[in-house]
């Protein structure tokens, strides 16, 4: 009998990876775990114009690119698991359902620290990918394009309309949004365990599930990360350098005429612009398109980097920090909430915006230090290491050799 060999790390993914962590690290921090932009007013007289630059450059690098990035990757690391099952000729779908159940969990106990924890939405969306695996790579390409033309958005905009769901009003200044940012501020941690247990997962819940919201965008990502891993891209990066650059150029031509037509079509619709019009909406569309655009954008440049000798030592620097992605993920929401909530050190709105973002890069470094040193003994990162073991429901080699 031979026996199975294991596939090697693919070093570009977990580079890649790593930066998508880092740049979502960022997103947060600026947020101060708010799992959005701060109130008008928090941040208001401590704020400066250098302030304000690092905000708006944040928000136009990072805010909604690099949860693409790290939603893609969902998607192709999924392939993989099921591509590397396939070879030992095994079915790995009831374990990839198990690992999504246990994922869901794993999320679940870090939404009672953030509110705008994003496992337990991948795991809603995991299961369906099973059935797409078994599909030829040009219709998942056509099922991802279906979701990125927002066809879900609108129909959920026609049946349930723009209005919150669970009876929530949305906006900082209503009385449930007002009682939650005194206890995220001020109350202690069982008091925000409560809040987000219940009302901090409707709200989250809310914002994915109406039109808005990236639900379905995400589950996009995920089958675009399938169908990359199903073009074999990331093993044979070479070889698809002239295509890296074509879809490069491709999309770049997309962020600005999405740009243009999301800017065309928000002039001319109906004002305010509240998204309570179909208009609304569908303009609303080209702004993901942007996002959409401008992620792969960043990919492609990642890519085209990492195929320089020179700069593959340099972004070999994140590979450790993407390894150990989920540990490093919700180490992050550990540490960001004991900096800005009340249970820890109450910063929230006393740090600058630019302190911030220094504060992001010092974590970003020192994580990915650590997990650098961490896998020089150990195979997996702690958190990595036990959602192995209850996937495989046997504790799973942990120090190396």
């Amino acid at each position: 009998m031979q026996t199975a060999i294991k596939p090697a790390r693919i070093q570009s993914i977990d580079a890649l990876r790593g930066f998508a962590l880092a740049g979502v690290a960022i997103v947060h921090m600026l947020e101060q775990y708010l799992a959005g932009a701060p109130p008008q007013g928090l941040m208001d007289e401590i704020n400066s114009l250098p302030d304000q630059i690092v905000q708006g450059l944040v928000f136009f690098l990072f805010s909604g690119k690099f949860y693409a990035i790290f939603s893609i990757l969902f998607g192709l690391s999924f392939s993989i698991q099921m591509d590397s099952a396939s070879k030992r000729e095994e079915d790995f779908s009831l374990k990839f359902l198990w690992r999504a159940i246990l994922l869901l969990m794993i999320g679940y106990v870090h939404q009672l620290f953030y509110r705008g924890d994003i496992l337990t939405i991948y795991a809603m969306l995991a299961p369906f990918l099973i059935p797409f695996h078994r599909l030829d790579k040009k219709w998942v390409l056509f099922a991802a394009g279906f979701f990125f033309l927002s066809v879900p958005r609108f129909i959920t905009f026609f049946a349930i309309g723009n209005g919150p769901l669970f009876g929530l009003e949305e906006g900082w200044s209503t009385p449930a949004e007002v009682a939650y940012l005194e206890v995220i501020r001020f109350g202690s941690i069982t008091e925000v365990f409560q809040e987000n247990a219940i009302y901090g997962m409707k709200t989250k819940m809310n914002f994915q599930l109406l039109p808005m919201g990236r639900f379905f965008y995400t589950f996009g990502y995920f089958l675009l990360g399938l169908w990359l891993g199903k073009m074999n891209i990331f093993r044979q990066l070479e070889q698809y350098k002239s295509l890296i650059i074509k879809v490069l150029a491709w999309s770049a031509g997309a962020w600005l005429l999405s740009a243009i037509l999301g800017g065309v079509l928000f002039s001319q619709s109906p004002q305010p612009v509240d998204f309570s019009a179909f208009m609304h909406i569908f303009a609303y569309n080209f702004i993901d398109m942007v996002n959409l655009a401008q992620t792969i954008m960043t990919i492609c440049a990642f890519l085209l980097l990492y195929l320089s000798p020179k700069w593959q030592g340099r972004l070999d620097f994140f590979a450790p920090y993407g390894r150990m992605a989920l540990t490093n993920y919700i180490g992050q929401s550990l540490i960001g909430t004991f900096l800005f909530f009340g249970w820890g050190l109450g910063m929230m709105g006393h740090i600058r915006s630019l302190y911030i973002f220094i504060i992001a890069i010092v974590l970003i470094a020192l994580q990915t230090i650590v997990s650098k040193y961490w896998l020089k003994y150990f195979k997996y990162g702690p958190l990595e290491w036990l959602w192995r073991s209850a996937t495989y429901l046997k504790w799973q080699p942990l120090r190396k050799e």
